[in-house]
Order: C-alpha cells, then structure tokens, then sequence
C-alpha cells in the first residue's frame, strides 16, 4: 500500500470517527462520552465544530480515533471465542468503565 493511499485511507476514517461521533453526542450525550471513551471537554470542543473546522481537523495524517484499552486483559476479552460472548463483552464494558476518559494534550 502506498503512502498516499495509507493517508487518504487515514483522513476518511477521521471524517467517518468525527461525523458519528458528533451525531453520538447530539442523540445522547451521556452514552456517547462513555463509548468514545472522551471527557466533557472533549465533548464540547466536538460539539461545537462547524463543518469546515470538521473536515479541516479530519484531514490530519495521524489517527484521530484509537483503542480505548492498553490493557492484555481487556483486548483478549473482546477477541476471545467464549460462548457466553455477552457476559465477557460487559465484564469488559465494566473494566473500561474505570479507565479514565482521555483528554486531548
């Protein structure tokens, strides 16, 4: 793949995280702050982007989404085959939940 490719592949997948994840925001706030795994003041800064500061912000060369988790644990949960796969997906709801939200440095 080349660089090219790889960037324009990088700067759809900002436009596609920052478009529902604006829409998360706006149908609940609450929830939506929760499974972007951001803090309030995340949350208002993307609340507030107009569309042009959006698609501006979108086609940065750097991933603007990643996993919410570092933890072995919590990635070997979510991609384990257990037969009970609802049991393990809230256990590992419940371990993110303590994690705390990111902020942008």
């Amino acid at each position: 793949m080349e660089i090219n490719q790889i960037l324009d592949e990088i700067k759809d997948l900002n436009l596609s995280y920052l478009l529902l994840a604006k829409q998360m925001l706006h149908d609940d706030r609450v929830a939506a702050m929760y499974r972007l795994g951001i803090n309030e003041d995340v949350a208002g800064i993307l609340e507030k982007l107009s569309s042009s500061q959006l698609i501006k912000m979108a086609a940065s060369n750097m991933l603007l989404c990643r996993f919410r988790f570092d933890d072995r644990l919590i990635a070997e949960m979510l991609s384990s085959d257990n037969r009970d796969q609802s049991i393990t997906k809230s256990h590992a709801a419940i371990l993110m939940a303590g994690k705390p939200a990111e902020a942008i440095a």
